[in-house]
């Protein structure tokens, strides 16, 4: 197939969660013998901070403005089989029109950010998508599943709303022979609604173990949280650092948004690579997790500092181990980028021709 997709980013991992989802994608769709044209709109806090400037895989290209976009790429978009506009593209309804009038094969929206856009889409806020472009895309590709699939067809008028969560890259996040630095490890920006959780999950048990050894990785942390002695704090690491940030430690913290536990069936990237690593984890609880993993077998779910302090302190080491090796081995079953693309192309295969994905 001949694939477009307009995307947040894919040359810059920088404040967002998408490039990395993105060049896994295409990655691997391009070595399944499709032909891949990324389009990137080209803004400054990206271009000062690219780490992936040209990805080698496939083909991509920035664009300066939608009159731009349009007149280098009108024809691209036409011809193509699939085109896939993602969410939190800049001036997203305008392009989402434009591809709709434009392209003669498959259009799909890839919501990267489900929750937070029924949300914006409640309060009116129509910064990327509107309720009248929904039913005007063939595919309506999500990362989160479950009854929010089943909402999006009935109440916003999806011809077909589809799973297509994030994954794992297996070729970057694999198991390491390292000494654990750490107990217990999070790595996540800092939020509202996370913090609580955070705090009950991690810091109440730090408090409690004070010969335990924690860390929590990540940015925009207020200046006045009261860190516990034994909490390391690391401000910022790109993602080439995360797999050896995973391996240093003996357990992870999976900590979920509101938004996302209220909807369910929303797994975090941070959740399929840290089990790529096969470092165990530990996680709040949400509907849907149990669809992914094991509880009890492939991950611990905890809810209070207590449960999580009874994980690092009971659970034996080859029982530690096989944990994390059970995770590990469902991520290269079913989570990898590999999966999501094969995915992708029956889904838009489907509607092409004329089934339902």
């Amino acid at each position: 197939m001949q694939i477009v997709i307009l995307g947040l980013s894919i040359t810059s991992s920088w404040g967002n969660g998408h490039a990395t989802t993105y060049r896994g994608l295409v990655r691997e769709l391009v070595r399944r013998g499709h032909d891949v044209l990324f389009l990137e709109r080209d803004v400054p806090w990206y271009a000062s901070n690219r780490d992936m400037p040209r990805p080698p895989f496939g083909r991509t290209e920035l664009y300066s403005s939608l009159d731009d976009l349009k007149e280098r790429f009108t024809s691209e978009v036409r011809r193509a089989d699939l085109v896939v506009v993602g969410s939190y593209v800049p001036q997203g309804v305008e392009v989402g029109n434009w591809v709709q009038h434009t392209a003669r094969g498959v259009s799909a929206f890839y919501d990267i950010d489900t929750p937070v856009t029924l949300a914006k889409l409640a309060r009116k806020d129509f910064e990327y998508l509107t309720p009248e472009l929904i039913p005007g895309y063939q595919l309506y590709l999500s990362f989160t599943g479950g009854p929010t699939l089943e909402r999006i067809e009935r109440e916003l008028g999806s011809p077909a709303a589809r799973p297509l969560y994030c994954s794992a890259d297996p070729e970057l996040y694999a198991p390491q022979h390292r000494e654990p630095l750490w107990d217990l490890g999070y790595l996540g920006t800092y939020s509202d609604d996370r913090q609580p959780v955070l705090n009950r999950l991690m810091l109440d048990a730090a408090r409690e173990w004070s010969s335990g050894r924690f860390v929590v990785a990540g940015p925009q942390y207020p200046a006045d949280i009261q860190w516990p002695s034994n909490v390391s704090r690391v401000e910022h690491l790109a993602p080439p650092e995360h797999p050896a940030f995973y391996n240093s430690q003996r357990f992870t913290l999976n900590v979920t948004r509101a938004d996302m536990v209220r909807a369910g069936y929303s797994p975090s990237v941070r959740l399929f690579e840290a089990a790529a690593c096969g470092v165990p984890i530990i996680s709040d609880e949400w509907a849907g997790l149990d669809t992914l993993f094991v509880p009890g077998k492939e991950i611990f779910i905890s809810h209070s500092g207590e449960e999580t302090l009874r994980f690092l302190r009971e659970v034996s080491e080859s029982e530690r181990q096989a944990m994390g090796m059970k995770a590990r081995e469902r991520v290269l079953a079913e989570h990898t980028a590999a999966h999501r693309a094969e995915t992708l192309e029956q889904y838009a295969r489907a509607v092409s021709s004329g089934r339902k994905p």
